[in-house]
């Protein structure tokens, strides 16, 4: 559609988009409404009226005042006159809801949100050097985890972890790159640092001591070697001296 535009300077009306384009009224109900907008104060714009100027007929006009006050462009109000005569009475609002109409037309102001502070990067110590040279040459082994020095630095203390817990650098490499999903992992940082806080390992119950050997003994009697706290008699001759 193309519009062919004119300039009206005189005998015009200025009718919102909030009626012409009204989505809930129908079209009869929006001409009227037109039209009742041109007609200047004190106009008369009852039914018997309005079926007498256009061709809908009385029925259709009803409908659409009807269609119109439900809409809040008209309120018809019953008077008593001069006489006791009971006469109605028709306001016409030409925007009947312009608070709603602002706030519908302007998009909702969204709230502006803290900008976070970007995570600070550990210092490297020497004690977790090992750790970050075991993720360094994670992608030796698998290509797609590649990760930045600041990543290995924010990684190095949870793999410092697994190896104090008596892991070889070996098989905690093998561990975190085994069964990876398939195609490209676009955040590898992420990946191993959910594997490192929740597969790490629980810590090795504390060992049990050997059984500590008594030193070896020489019998006096016999000069057999046995093991004892003291020198003295082997336990064959200690069988012989108490039969």
């Amino acid at each position: 559609m193309t519009h062919v535009r004119h300039r009206h300077d005189e005998k015009f009306t200025v009718v919102g988009n909030h009626l012409a384009q009204h989505k809930d009224l129908s079209a009869c109900a929006i001409g009227i409404g037109v039209y009742i907008q041109s007609l200047p104060d004190g106009a008369l714009v009852g039914i018997t009226v309005l079926a007498a100027r256009f061709r809908e007929g009385a029925a259709r006009i009803a409908r659409a005042l009807r269609e119109l006050e439900a809409a809040g462009y008209l309120k018809r109000q019953v008077v008593r006159g001069e006489g006791a005569k009971l006469a109605t009475v028709t306001t016409w609002y030409e925007n009947p809801h312009p608070v709603d109409l602002v706030k519908r037309a302007r998009p909702p102001r969204r709230e502006s949100r803290p900008v976070p502070a970007e995570p600070e990067v550990p210092e490297l110590t020497e004690e977790l050097r090992p750790a970050a040279a075991l993720l360094a040459g994670l992608r030796q082994r698998e290509p797609r985890l590649l990760l930045s020095e600041n990543d290995v630095r924010r990684l190095a203390a949870g793999t410092h972890a697994w190896l104090a817990r008596g892991l070889t650098p070996e098989a905690v490499a093998r561990t975190l790159c085994a069964g990876l999903p398939a195609g490209t992992i676009r955040w590898p940082a992420r990946l191993l640092a959910y594997r490192l806080r929740e597969w790490l390992p629980p810590e090795l119950p504390p060992a049990r001591e050997a059984p500590k050997l008594l030193p070896l003994q020489n019998c006096d009697r016999c000069d057999r070697a046995f093991r004892g706290a003291d020198q003295g008699l082997c336990r064959g001759c200690q069988d012989d001296v108490h039969r």
